[in-house]
Protein backbone atom coordinates (compact mmCIF):
# COMPACT_ATOMS: atom_id res chain seq x y z
CA UNK A 1 0.00 0.00 0.00
CA UNK A 2 0.95 3.40 -0.34
CA UNK A 3 2.79 5.39 2.63
CA UNK A 4 0.79 8.04 4.51
CA UNK A 5 2.76 10.79 2.63
CA UNK A 6 2.07 9.31 -0.39
CA UNK A 7 -2.11 9.18 0.39
CA UNK A 8 -1.74 13.14 1.39
CA UNK A 9 0.39 13.89 -2.09
CA UNK A 10 -2.30 11.96 -4.29
CA UNK A 11 -5.06 13.72 -2.25
CA UNK A 12 -3.68 16.88 -2.74
CA UNK A 13 -3.52 16.12 -6.66
CA UNK A 14 -7.39 14.47 -6.51
CA UNK A 15 -8.20 17.58 -5.03
CA UNK A 16 -6.69 20.09 -7.95
CA UNK A 17 -8.23 17.49 -10.71
CA UNK A 18 -11.47 17.43 -9.16
CA UNK A 19 -11.76 21.49 -9.10
CA UNK A 20 -10.10 21.51 -12.35
CA UNK A 21 -13.29 19.32 -13.53
CA UNK A 22 -15.70 21.14 -11.68
CA UNK A 23 -14.31 24.44 -13.42
CA UNK A 24 -14.35 22.43 -17.20
CA UNK A 25 -18.29 21.31 -16.27
CA UNK A 26 -18.97 25.25 -15.46
CA UNK A 27 -17.24 26.58 -18.07
CA UNK A 28 -17.81 24.04 -21.27
CA UNK A 29 -21.98 24.43 -20.20
CA UNK A 30 -21.50 28.07 -21.62
CA UNK A 31 -20.11 26.61 -24.75
CA UNK A 32 -21.12 22.89 -25.58
CA UNK A 33 -21.34 23.04 -29.57
CA UNK A 34 -17.27 24.12 -29.16
CA UNK A 35 -15.03 20.60 -29.04
CA UNK A 36 -12.76 20.05 -26.30
CA UNK A 37 -9.64 20.41 -26.42
CA UNK A 38 -7.66 17.02 -25.37
CA UNK A 39 -5.14 17.85 -22.43
CA UNK A 40 -1.81 15.47 -22.47
CA UNK A 41 -2.42 12.89 -19.63
CA UNK A 42 -0.45 10.56 -17.83
CA UNK A 43 -1.93 7.91 -19.33
CA UNK A 44 -0.89 10.11 -22.90
CA UNK A 45 2.77 10.38 -21.19
CA UNK A 46 2.45 6.47 -20.21
CA UNK A 47 1.95 5.11 -23.95
CA UNK A 48 4.77 7.59 -25.61
CA UNK A 49 7.00 5.60 -22.66
CA UNK A 50 6.07 2.41 -23.81
CA UNK A 51 6.70 3.26 -27.74
CA UNK A 52 9.84 4.74 -26.85
CA UNK A 53 10.57 1.53 -25.19
CA UNK A 54 9.83 -0.23 -28.73
CA UNK A 55 6.37 -1.99 -27.58
CA UNK A 56 4.86 -2.82 -30.88
CA UNK A 57 1.76 -5.26 -29.29
CA UNK A 58 -0.12 -5.22 -26.50
CA UNK A 59 -2.04 -7.93 -25.28
CA UNK A 60 -5.09 -7.89 -22.10
CA UNK A 61 -8.33 -7.26 -21.41
CA UNK A 62 -9.65 -3.40 -20.88
CA UNK A 63 -11.51 -2.32 -17.20
CA UNK A 64 -13.32 0.19 -15.72
CA UNK A 65 -9.89 1.46 -14.21
CA UNK A 66 -7.61 1.35 -17.01
CA UNK A 67 -10.33 3.08 -20.04
CA UNK A 68 -7.86 6.01 -19.57
CA UNK A 69 -4.76 4.31 -20.85
CA UNK A 70 -7.15 2.46 -23.37
CA UNK A 71 -7.58 6.12 -24.99
CA UNK A 72 -4.81 7.08 -24.54
CA UNK A 73 -3.51 3.80 -27.03
CA UNK A 74 -6.06 4.32 -29.39
CA UNK A 75 -5.03 8.32 -29.55
CA UNK A 76 -1.28 7.40 -29.95
CA UNK A 77 -2.36 4.68 -32.68
CA UNK A 78 1.40 2.77 -32.75
CA UNK A 79 0.83 -0.13 -30.52
CA UNK A 80 -1.68 -3.27 -31.74
CA UNK A 81 -3.63 -3.68 -28.77
CA UNK A 82 -4.19 -7.53 -28.84
CA UNK A 83 -8.21 -8.19 -26.76
CA UNK A 84 -7.88 -11.64 -25.23
CA UNK A 85 -10.35 -13.83 -23.60
CA UNK A 86 -8.34 -14.12 -20.19
CA UNK A 87 -6.12 -11.98 -18.71
CA UNK A 88 -4.15 -15.89 -17.90
CA UNK A 89 -4.18 -15.54 -21.97
CA UNK A 90 -2.87 -12.13 -22.33
CA UNK A 91 0.27 -13.10 -20.02
CA UNK A 92 0.71 -16.21 -22.00
CA UNK A 93 0.83 -14.53 -25.01
CA UNK A 94 2.93 -11.73 -23.91
CA UNK A 95 5.71 -14.22 -22.43
CA UNK A 96 5.66 -16.55 -25.54
CA UNK A 97 6.79 -13.59 -27.64
CA UNK A 98 9.52 -12.21 -25.42
CA UNK A 99 10.44 -16.02 -25.15
CA UNK A 100 10.96 -16.20 -28.87
CA UNK A 101 12.38 -12.19 -29.61
CA UNK A 102 14.68 -11.47 -26.54
CA UNK A 103 12.22 -8.19 -26.07
CA UNK A 104 10.26 -7.89 -23.18
CA UNK A 105 6.34 -9.06 -23.80
CA UNK A 106 3.79 -6.31 -22.50
CA UNK A 107 0.72 -7.52 -21.07
CA UNK A 108 -2.13 -5.33 -19.34
CA UNK A 109 -4.99 -6.54 -16.68
CA UNK A 110 -7.65 -4.13 -15.10
CA UNK A 111 -7.27 -4.01 -11.14
CA UNK A 112 -8.45 -6.60 -8.69
CA UNK A 113 -9.69 -9.93 -10.09
CA UNK A 114 -8.51 -9.13 -13.57
CA UNK A 115 -4.84 -8.27 -12.48
CA UNK A 116 -4.76 -11.64 -9.64
CA UNK A 117 -5.67 -13.28 -13.24
CA UNK A 118 -2.72 -11.95 -14.90
CA UNK A 119 -0.11 -13.52 -11.62
CA UNK A 120 0.47 -16.86 -13.24
CA UNK A 121 1.82 -15.96 -16.75
CA UNK A 122 3.88 -13.54 -15.09
CA UNK A 123 5.24 -16.10 -12.52
CA UNK A 124 6.36 -18.10 -15.44
CA UNK A 125 7.77 -15.36 -17.36
CA UNK A 126 10.39 -14.87 -14.23
CA UNK A 127 10.82 -17.94 -13.51
CA UNK A 128 12.06 -18.95 -17.43
CA UNK A 129 14.13 -15.45 -17.12
CA UNK A 130 11.84 -14.15 -19.93
CA UNK A 131 11.56 -10.44 -20.04
CA UNK A 132 8.22 -9.28 -18.74
CA UNK A 133 6.08 -6.02 -18.29
CA UNK A 134 2.64 -6.07 -16.80
CA UNK A 135 0.53 -3.47 -16.48
CA UNK A 136 -2.56 -3.07 -13.97
CA UNK A 137 -5.33 -0.74 -13.49
CA UNK A 138 -5.84 -0.03 -9.66
CA UNK A 139 -8.26 2.15 -8.14
CA UNK A 140 -8.16 5.67 -6.76
CA UNK A 141 -5.15 6.45 -4.80
CA UNK A 142 -7.88 8.20 -2.33
CA UNK A 143 -9.24 4.71 -1.50
CA UNK A 144 -6.25 2.24 -1.47
CA UNK A 145 -6.40 2.76 2.57
CA UNK A 146 -9.05 1.07 3.35
CA UNK A 147 -11.53 -1.84 2.31
CA UNK A 148 -13.30 -1.13 -0.96
CA UNK A 149 -14.38 -2.38 -3.70
CA UNK A 150 -11.95 -4.51 -6.08
CA UNK A 151 -9.21 -3.34 -4.20
CA UNK A 152 -6.38 -5.52 -3.25
CA UNK A 153 -3.06 -5.02 -2.59
CA UNK A 154 -1.12 -5.33 -6.29
CA UNK A 155 1.82 -3.86 -5.19
CA UNK A 156 2.08 -7.17 -2.33
CA UNK A 157 0.81 -9.32 -4.74
CA UNK A 158 3.45 -9.16 -7.55
CA UNK A 159 6.63 -8.62 -5.62
CA UNK A 160 7.44 -11.75 -4.79
CA UNK A 161 6.41 -12.87 -8.81
CA UNK A 162 8.63 -10.46 -9.88
CA UNK A 163 12.29 -8.91 -10.21
CA UNK A 164 10.59 -5.35 -9.78
CA UNK A 165 7.08 -3.86 -8.60
CA UNK A 166 5.74 -0.42 -7.82
CA UNK A 167 2.53 1.64 -8.25
CA UNK A 168 2.41 5.59 -10.07
CA UNK A 169 1.42 7.78 -7.60
CA UNK A 170 3.69 10.75 -9.11
CA UNK A 171 3.08 11.67 -12.69
CA UNK A 172 6.26 13.15 -12.87
CA UNK A 173 7.93 9.76 -12.09
CA UNK A 174 6.57 7.71 -15.34
CA UNK A 175 9.35 8.08 -17.51
CA UNK A 176 11.69 7.07 -14.75
CA UNK A 177 9.54 3.78 -13.81
CA UNK A 178 8.28 2.72 -17.11
CA UNK A 179 12.38 2.87 -17.74
CA UNK A 180 12.91 1.19 -14.70
CA UNK A 181 10.64 -1.19 -15.48
CA UNK A 182 11.92 -2.48 -18.89
CA UNK A 183 15.76 -1.72 -17.75
CA UNK A 184 14.96 -4.51 -15.38
CA UNK A 185 13.25 -6.84 -17.40
CA UNK A 186 16.31 -7.20 -19.97
CA UNK A 187 18.73 -7.06 -17.05
CA UNK A 188 21.50 -9.69 -16.59
CA UNK A 189 18.97 -12.08 -15.32
CA UNK A 190 15.76 -11.30 -17.15
CA UNK A 191 12.22 -11.70 -15.73
CA UNK A 192 9.11 -10.21 -15.01
CA UNK A 193 8.29 -6.88 -13.73
CA UNK A 194 4.95 -5.14 -12.83
CA UNK A 195 3.67 -1.54 -13.27
CA UNK A 196 0.31 -0.54 -11.63
CA UNK A 197 -1.65 2.56 -12.65
CA UNK A 198 -4.49 4.19 -10.39
CA UNK A 199 -7.35 5.83 -12.45
CA UNK A 200 -6.84 8.89 -10.66
CA UNK A 201 -3.38 8.92 -11.50
CA UNK A 202 -3.70 8.20 -15.13
CA UNK A 203 -6.46 11.20 -15.62
CA UNK A 204 -4.17 13.50 -14.53
CA UNK A 205 -2.69 16.31 -16.56
CA UNK A 206 0.97 15.30 -17.74
CA UNK A 207 3.93 18.09 -16.84
CA UNK A 208 4.79 19.72 -19.50
CA UNK A 209 8.24 18.99 -19.35
CA UNK A 210 7.80 15.21 -18.64
CA UNK A 211 9.11 12.82 -21.65
CA UNK A 212 10.06 9.31 -22.77
CA UNK A 213 14.11 8.94 -21.39
CA UNK A 214 16.68 8.13 -23.72
CA UNK A 215 17.61 4.34 -24.25
CA UNK A 216 20.78 3.32 -23.40
CA UNK A 217 22.98 1.42 -25.33
CA UNK A 218 23.47 -2.85 -24.36
CA UNK A 219 25.82 -3.72 -21.78
CA UNK A 220 27.82 -6.70 -22.51
CA UNK A 221 30.26 -6.98 -19.80
CA UNK A 222 33.01 -9.82 -20.58
CA UNK A 223 35.23 -12.35 -18.25
CA UNK A 224 38.15 -11.27 -16.75
CA UNK A 225 41.43 -12.69 -17.87
CA UNK A 226 42.24 -14.67 -14.42
CA UNK A 227 38.65 -15.85 -14.26
CA UNK A 228 39.41 -17.39 -18.07
CA UNK A 229 42.84 -18.66 -16.66
CA UNK A 230 40.94 -20.48 -13.55
CA UNK A 231 38.63 -22.35 -15.49
CA UNK A 232 41.18 -23.78 -17.96
CA UNK A 233 43.27 -24.70 -14.80
CA UNK A 234 39.70 -26.69 -13.89
CA UNK A 235 38.87 -28.28 -17.20
CA UNK A 236 42.53 -29.19 -17.73
CA UNK A 237 42.36 -31.12 -13.84
CA UNK A 238 39.41 -33.32 -15.62
CA UNK A 239 39.47 -36.37 -17.08
CA UNK A 240 35.67 -36.70 -17.62
CA UNK A 241 34.01 -33.75 -18.74
CA UNK A 242 31.09 -32.57 -19.72
CA UNK A 243 29.19 -29.81 -20.89
CA UNK A 244 25.09 -29.11 -19.64
CA UNK A 245 23.08 -26.51 -21.57
CA UNK A 246 20.16 -24.19 -20.36
CA UNK A 247 18.28 -21.76 -21.80
CA UNK A 248 20.77 -19.01 -21.49
CA UNK A 249 22.81 -20.09 -24.56
CA UNK A 250 19.72 -19.39 -27.03
CA UNK A 251 18.84 -16.06 -24.75
CA UNK A 252 22.77 -14.84 -25.13
CA UNK A 253 22.47 -16.04 -29.27
CA UNK A 254 25.61 -18.23 -28.38
CA UNK A 255 24.52 -21.56 -30.02
CA UNK A 256 27.36 -21.52 -32.60
CA UNK A 257 30.25 -20.91 -29.78
CA UNK A 258 28.75 -23.77 -27.56
CA UNK A 259 29.01 -25.89 -30.30
CA UNK A 260 32.70 -24.48 -30.59
CA UNK A 261 33.09 -25.35 -27.36
CA UNK A 262 32.12 -29.14 -27.84
CA UNK A 263 34.20 -29.81 -30.51
CA UNK A 264 37.34 -27.79 -29.00
CA UNK A 265 37.22 -29.97 -25.84
CA UNK A 266 35.63 -33.02 -28.01
CA UNK A 267 33.37 -33.66 -24.76
CA UNK A 268 29.46 -34.24 -25.15
CA UNK A 269 26.43 -31.59 -24.68
CA UNK A 270 23.48 -32.59 -22.43
CA UNK A 271 20.59 -29.48 -22.49
CA UNK A 272 18.18 -29.01 -20.36
CA UNK A 273 14.33 -29.12 -21.44
CA UNK A 274 14.06 -25.07 -21.82
CA UNK A 275 17.97 -25.66 -23.62
CA UNK A 276 16.31 -27.81 -26.37
CA UNK A 277 17.56 -27.37 -29.34
CA UNK A 278 20.62 -24.67 -28.55
CA UNK A 279 22.73 -27.74 -29.73
CA UNK A 280 21.57 -29.64 -32.61
CA UNK A 281 20.47 -33.42 -32.15
CA UNK A 282 22.05 -34.24 -35.39
CA UNK A 283 25.68 -33.49 -34.09
CA UNK A 284 27.17 -36.25 -32.44
CA UNK A 285 28.38 -34.84 -29.34
CA UNK A 286 24.80 -33.71 -28.30
CA UNK A 287 23.54 -36.83 -25.57
CA UNK A 288 19.73 -35.10 -25.65
CA UNK A 289 18.12 -33.41 -23.03
CA UNK A 290 18.63 -34.57 -18.86
CA UNK A 291 16.00 -33.56 -16.22
CA UNK A 292 13.19 -36.62 -16.57
CA UNK A 293 11.62 -37.26 -13.47
CA UNK A 294 13.82 -40.97 -14.05
CA UNK A 295 17.12 -41.83 -14.41
CA UNK A 296 17.17 -41.28 -18.07
CA UNK A 297 19.81 -42.43 -20.49
CA UNK A 298 21.41 -39.22 -20.55
CA UNK A 299 22.02 -39.32 -16.85
CA UNK A 300 24.23 -42.20 -16.94
CA UNK A 301 26.68 -39.96 -18.74
CA UNK A 302 26.41 -37.31 -15.81
CA UNK A 303 27.07 -40.04 -13.18
CA UNK A 304 30.78 -40.59 -14.66
CA UNK A 305 31.61 -37.08 -15.01
CA UNK A 306 33.94 -35.34 -12.43
CA UNK A 307 33.48 -31.74 -14.27
CA UNK A 308 30.19 -30.40 -15.18
CA UNK A 309 30.51 -27.53 -17.60
CA UNK A 310 27.31 -25.85 -17.18
CA UNK A 311 26.18 -23.15 -19.64
CA UNK A 312 23.24 -21.01 -19.22
CA UNK A 313 21.74 -23.01 -16.70
CA UNK A 314 19.80 -22.31 -13.77
CA UNK A 315 18.44 -24.69 -10.68
CA UNK A 316 14.51 -23.84 -11.12
CA UNK A 317 15.35 -25.73 -15.07
CA UNK A 318 15.54 -29.03 -12.76
CA UNK A 319 16.98 -30.18 -9.84
CA UNK A 320 20.39 -30.45 -9.68
CA UNK A 321 20.25 -33.18 -7.17
CA UNK A 322 19.20 -35.63 -10.40
CA UNK A 323 23.23 -34.75 -12.38
CA UNK A 324 25.15 -34.59 -8.81
CA UNK A 325 23.56 -36.49 -6.20
CA UNK A 326 26.70 -36.58 -3.89
CA UNK A 327 27.75 -33.55 -4.67
CA UNK A 328 30.71 -34.79 -5.37
CA UNK A 329 31.52 -33.18 -9.29
CA UNK A 330 32.98 -30.11 -9.54
CA UNK A 331 31.00 -27.65 -11.65
CA UNK A 332 32.16 -24.84 -13.88
CA UNK A 333 28.58 -22.18 -13.74
CA UNK A 334 28.87 -19.78 -17.25
CA UNK A 335 25.78 -17.49 -16.97
CA UNK A 336 24.70 -13.89 -16.57
CA UNK A 337 23.70 -14.20 -12.94
CA UNK A 338 25.13 -15.97 -10.22
CA UNK A 339 23.17 -19.22 -9.41
CA UNK A 340 20.95 -19.47 -6.13
CA UNK A 341 22.09 -21.74 -3.38
CA UNK A 342 21.71 -25.74 -3.85
CA UNK A 343 23.30 -28.12 -1.81
CA UNK A 344 23.79 -30.01 -4.95
CA UNK A 345 24.95 -27.04 -7.15
CA UNK A 346 27.95 -26.07 -5.10
CA UNK A 347 30.28 -24.04 -7.93
CA UNK A 348 34.09 -24.38 -7.99
CA UNK A 349 34.01 -20.92 -10.11
CA UNK A 350 31.08 -18.61 -10.98
CA UNK A 351 31.82 -16.53 -14.06
CA UNK A 352 29.31 -13.43 -15.12
CA UNK A 353 29.12 -12.56 -17.78
CA UNK A 354 28.11 -12.37 -21.93
CA UNK A 355 27.90 -16.23 -22.41
CA UNK A 356 29.00 -15.74 -26.20
CA UNK A 357 32.29 -13.22 -25.02
CA UNK A 358 32.76 -15.67 -22.31
CA UNK A 359 32.84 -19.02 -24.32
CA UNK A 360 34.80 -17.02 -27.11
CA UNK A 361 37.40 -16.06 -24.58
CA UNK A 362 37.47 -19.67 -22.95
CA UNK A 363 37.79 -21.26 -26.31
CA UNK A 364 40.69 -19.24 -27.75
CA UNK A 365 42.51 -20.04 -23.99
CA UNK A 366 41.47 -23.47 -24.15
CA UNK A 367 42.94 -23.91 -28.33
CA UNK A 368 46.45 -22.20 -26.64
CA UNK A 369 46.48 -25.23 -24.17
CA UNK A 370 45.43 -27.90 -26.79
CA UNK A 371 43.37 -29.34 -24.44
CA UNK A 372 40.99 -31.86 -25.57
CA UNK A 373 39.51 -34.90 -24.80
CA UNK A 374 37.40 -37.77 -26.13
CA UNK A 375 34.66 -38.36 -24.24
CA UNK A 376 31.89 -39.97 -25.95
CA UNK A 377 28.94 -41.45 -25.06
CA UNK A 378 27.89 -43.64 -28.27
CA UNK A 379 25.30 -46.08 -25.96
CA UNK A 380 23.74 -43.08 -25.20
CA UNK A 381 23.12 -41.93 -28.60
CA UNK A 382 21.98 -46.21 -29.67
CA UNK A 383 19.21 -45.90 -26.97
CA UNK A 384 17.84 -43.02 -28.25
CA UNK A 385 17.76 -43.88 -31.80
CA UNK A 386 16.55 -47.56 -30.90
CA UNK A 387 13.40 -46.09 -28.63
CA UNK A 388 12.68 -43.75 -31.50
CA UNK A 389 12.82 -45.85 -34.55
CA UNK A 390 11.19 -49.01 -32.95
CA UNK A 391 7.56 -46.75 -33.27
CA UNK A 392 7.71 -45.44 -36.17
CA UNK A 393 5.28 -48.29 -37.90
CA UNK A 394 3.35 -49.08 -34.97
CA UNK A 395 0.04 -49.34 -35.81
CA UNK A 396 -1.62 -49.80 -32.81
CA UNK A 397 -4.62 -47.51 -32.09
CA UNK A 398 -4.89 -45.48 -29.55
CA UNK A 399 -1.74 -44.03 -30.88
CA UNK A 400 1.94 -44.81 -28.59
CA UNK A 401 3.46 -41.82 -27.86
CA UNK A 402 6.32 -42.72 -29.13
CA UNK A 403 4.50 -42.88 -32.61
CA UNK A 404 2.98 -39.13 -32.03
CA UNK A 405 6.32 -38.04 -31.57
CA UNK A 406 7.90 -39.46 -34.42
CA UNK A 407 4.68 -38.16 -36.78
CA UNK A 408 4.81 -34.91 -35.09
CA UNK A 409 8.74 -34.44 -36.40
CA UNK A 410 8.11 -35.64 -39.70
CA UNK A 411 4.77 -33.19 -40.05
CA UNK A 412 7.72 -30.09 -39.18
CA UNK A 413 9.16 -30.65 -42.23
CA UNK A 414 11.47 -27.68 -41.94
CA UNK A 415 13.70 -27.24 -38.88
CA UNK A 416 12.85 -23.96 -37.95
CA UNK A 417 9.05 -25.43 -37.84
CA UNK A 418 8.02 -23.97 -33.58
CA UNK A 419 6.48 -26.64 -31.89
CA UNK A 420 5.16 -25.16 -28.59
CA UNK A 421 4.73 -27.99 -25.69
CA UNK A 422 2.66 -27.66 -23.17
CA UNK A 423 3.07 -29.38 -19.33
CA UNK A 424 1.69 -33.23 -18.85
CA UNK A 425 2.77 -36.82 -19.77
CA UNK A 426 2.75 -35.40 -22.85
CA UNK A 427 6.16 -33.04 -22.44
CA UNK A 428 8.40 -36.00 -21.05
CA UNK A 429 7.83 -37.74 -24.36
CA UNK A 430 8.34 -34.95 -26.57
CA UNK A 431 11.22 -33.39 -24.84
CA UNK A 432 13.27 -37.03 -24.54
CA UNK A 433 12.69 -37.79 -28.31
CA UNK A 434 11.48 -34.67 -30.52
CA UNK A 435 14.80 -34.35 -33.04
CA UNK A 436 15.04 -30.58 -32.36
CA UNK A 437 17.85 -28.77 -34.48
CA UNK A 438 17.56 -24.83 -33.76
CA UNK A 439 16.86 -22.83 -30.63
CA UNK A 440 13.11 -21.75 -29.61
CA UNK A 441 11.76 -24.56 -32.34
CA UNK A 442 10.67 -26.67 -29.17
CA UNK A 443 9.71 -24.34 -26.76
CA UNK A 444 9.26 -25.98 -23.30
CA UNK A 445 7.82 -24.86 -20.03
CA UNK A 446 10.06 -26.76 -17.17
CA UNK A 447 11.03 -24.00 -14.79
CA UNK A 448 7.92 -23.15 -13.19
CA UNK A 449 6.43 -26.49 -15.44
CA UNK A 450 2.49 -23.94 -16.29
CA UNK A 451 -0.46 -25.65 -17.84
CA UNK A 452 -2.30 -24.25 -20.81
CA UNK A 453 0.03 -21.76 -22.22
CA UNK A 454 0.83 -23.41 -25.25
CA UNK A 455 -2.30 -22.20 -26.86
CA UNK A 456 -2.17 -18.53 -26.24
CA UNK A 457 1.30 -18.77 -26.52
CA UNK A 458 0.98 -20.02 -30.01
CA UNK A 459 -1.49 -16.74 -30.94
CA UNK A 460 1.70 -14.51 -30.52
CA UNK A 461 3.96 -16.90 -31.79
CA UNK A 462 2.36 -16.82 -35.30
CA UNK A 463 2.07 -13.16 -35.20
CA UNK A 464 5.55 -12.62 -34.68
CA UNK A 465 6.49 -14.86 -37.27
CA UNK A 466 3.49 -15.20 -39.94
CA UNK A 467 3.53 -17.25 -42.38
CA UNK A 468 6.30 -19.67 -40.15
CA UNK A 469 4.14 -23.19 -39.00
CA UNK A 470 3.50 -22.80 -34.83
CA UNK A 471 2.04 -26.07 -33.26
CA UNK A 472 0.95 -26.19 -29.89
CA UNK A 473 1.22 -29.88 -28.92
CA UNK A 474 -0.91 -29.94 -25.50
CA UNK A 475 -3.04 -32.25 -23.70
CA UNK A 476 -6.81 -32.64 -23.01
CA UNK A 477 -5.96 -31.28 -19.51
CA UNK A 478 -4.15 -28.31 -20.51
CA UNK A 479 -6.45 -27.59 -23.76
CA UNK A 480 -9.70 -27.05 -21.57
CA UNK A 481 -7.83 -24.88 -19.29
CA UNK A 482 -7.33 -21.73 -22.30
CA UNK A 483 -9.42 -23.42 -24.65
CA UNK A 484 -10.86 -19.62 -25.19
CA UNK A 485 -8.07 -18.16 -26.70
CA UNK A 486 -9.17 -20.10 -29.42
CA UNK A 487 -11.57 -17.11 -30.66
CA UNK A 488 -8.90 -14.80 -30.04
CA UNK A 489 -6.66 -16.77 -32.42
CA UNK A 490 -9.64 -16.54 -35.04
CA UNK A 491 -10.11 -13.21 -34.33
CA UNK A 492 -6.91 -11.57 -35.01
CA UNK A 493 -6.10 -13.70 -38.08
CA UNK A 494 -3.54 -15.81 -36.44
CA UNK A 495 -2.01 -19.19 -38.53
CA UNK A 496 -1.90 -21.98 -35.70
CA UNK A 497 -2.14 -25.83 -35.63
CA UNK A 498 -2.97 -27.19 -31.93
CA UNK A 499 -2.18 -30.83 -31.38
CA UNK A 500 -4.14 -32.64 -28.38
CA UNK A 501 -3.15 -35.97 -27.11
CA UNK A 502 -6.67 -37.24 -25.70
CA UNK A 503 -6.56 -39.74 -22.28
CA UNK A 504 -9.11 -37.99 -20.46
CA UNK A 505 -6.90 -37.96 -17.44
CA UNK A 506 -4.23 -35.46 -15.73
CA UNK A 507 -2.00 -38.17 -17.41
CA UNK A 508 0.99 -36.85 -15.69
CA UNK A 509 0.22 -36.50 -12.50
CA UNK A 510 -1.45 -40.08 -12.75
CA UNK A 511 2.25 -41.39 -14.29
CA UNK A 512 3.64 -40.08 -11.01
CA UNK A 513 0.97 -41.32 -8.83
CA UNK A 514 1.62 -44.84 -10.65
CA UNK A 515 5.36 -44.60 -9.76
CA UNK A 516 4.63 -43.52 -6.21
CA UNK A 517 2.08 -46.43 -4.99
CA UNK A 518 1.55 -48.11 -8.49
CA UNK A 519 -2.45 -46.67 -8.75
CA UNK A 520 -3.74 -43.12 -9.25
CA UNK A 521 -6.73 -41.50 -8.09
CA UNK A 522 -9.22 -38.46 -8.67
CA UNK A 523 -6.65 -37.54 -12.07
CA UNK A 524 -10.14 -39.26 -14.58
CA UNK A 525 -12.73 -36.69 -16.35
CA UNK A 526 -14.66 -36.57 -19.84
CA UNK A 527 -14.14 -34.31 -22.24
CA UNK A 528 -16.62 -32.67 -24.36
CA UNK A 529 -16.37 -33.28 -28.46
CA UNK A 530 -13.04 -31.82 -29.05
CA UNK A 531 -13.18 -31.23 -32.80
CA UNK A 532 -16.84 -29.63 -32.60
CA UNK A 533 -15.61 -27.45 -29.62
CA UNK A 534 -12.97 -25.83 -32.19
CA UNK A 535 -15.48 -25.73 -34.91
CA UNK A 536 -17.68 -23.76 -32.85
CA UNK A 537 -15.10 -20.67 -32.45
CA UNK A 538 -14.36 -21.33 -36.13
CA UNK A 539 -11.90 -23.39 -36.66
CA UNK A 540 -11.23 -26.63 -38.36
CA UNK A 541 -11.25 -29.80 -36.68
CA UNK A 542 -9.81 -33.58 -37.03
CA UNK A 543 -10.46 -36.52 -35.43
CA UNK A 544 -7.58 -39.34 -35.62
CA UNK A 545 -9.36 -42.53 -35.52
CA UNK A 546 -6.12 -44.73 -37.01
CA UNK A 547 -2.39 -44.15 -36.53
CA UNK A 548 -1.89 -43.96 -40.13
CA UNK A 549 -3.81 -40.61 -40.16
CA UNK A 550 -2.10 -38.80 -38.15
CA UNK A 551 0.79 -37.86 -40.47
CA UNK A 552 -1.01 -36.98 -43.81
CA UNK A 553 -3.45 -34.64 -41.17
CA UNK A 554 -0.78 -32.53 -39.15
CA UNK A 555 1.10 -32.62 -42.48
CA UNK A 556 -1.31 -30.82 -44.46
CA UNK A 557 -3.12 -28.35 -41.33
CA UNK A 558 0.45 -27.25 -40.68
CA UNK A 559 1.54 -26.86 -44.93
CA UNK A 560 -2.58 -25.03 -45.06
CA UNK A 561 -1.10 -21.35 -44.86
CA UNK A 562 -4.51 -19.81 -43.44
CA UNK A 563 -7.24 -20.55 -40.20
CA UNK A 564 -6.92 -22.23 -37.06
CA UNK A 565 -6.50 -26.33 -37.05
CA UNK A 566 -7.56 -28.57 -34.13
CA UNK A 567 -6.09 -31.90 -34.32
CA UNK A 568 -7.48 -34.31 -31.46
CA UNK A 569 -5.46 -37.77 -30.89
CA UNK A 570 -6.09 -40.22 -28.54
CA UNK A 571 -3.01 -41.53 -26.80
CA UNK A 572 -2.47 -44.82 -24.92
CA UNK A 573 0.06 -43.78 -21.63
CA UNK A 574 -0.19 -47.64 -20.97
CA UNK A 575 3.78 -46.66 -22.59
CA UNK A 576 4.29 -44.49 -19.55
CA UNK A 577 5.06 -46.97 -17.04
CA UNK A 578 6.60 -49.31 -19.24
CA UNK A 579 9.51 -46.38 -19.81
CA UNK A 580 10.28 -46.53 -15.78
CA UNK A 581 10.32 -50.36 -16.43
CA UNK A 582 12.85 -50.11 -18.77
CA UNK A 583 15.05 -47.42 -17.56
CA UNK A 584 15.33 -49.33 -14.30
CA UNK A 585 17.11 -52.30 -16.20
CA UNK A 586 19.43 -50.43 -18.36
CA UNK A 587 22.61 -51.29 -17.46
CA UNK A 588 25.63 -49.13 -18.08
CA UNK A 589 28.50 -50.90 -16.40
CA UNK A 590 29.94 -52.61 -19.36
Amino acid sequence: MTSAVEEQVQEQHCSTRNNDIDNDVTDTSHTASKPRTHVRTVADLFVECLVNEGVKTMYGIPGEENIPLMEAIARDGRIRFILTRHEQGAGFMAATQAHLTGRPGVCLATLGPGALNLTLPVAQANASTVPLVAICAQGNVTRLYKESHQIVDLVSVFRPLTQWTSMVVEPASVPEMVRKAFSIAQRNRPGATCLILPEDVAEMPAPEDAHPLPLPDPMDFAPTEDTIVRAVDIIRSAKHPIILAGNGVARGHAENRLLELAEQLNVPVATTFEGKGVISDRIPLALGVVGFMRHDYENFAFDEADLIIAVGFSIQQFDPKKINPNDDKTIIHINTFIEDTDAHYSTALNIMGNIDATLKALIAALREHRITFGVSHPKIHELLTDEYDAYLHDDSFPMKPQRIVADTRRAMETDTDIALVDTGALKMWMARLYPTYYSNTCVIDNSLSTMAWTLPGAVSASLEHPGRPVLAVMGDGSFMMNVQEIETAVRVGARIVILVWVDEAYGLIKWKMDIHDGAHEYVDFNNPDVVALGMSFGAKGHLIESADELYPVLRAALRSGSGIDIIACPVDYSENMKLIDKLGEVDFSG
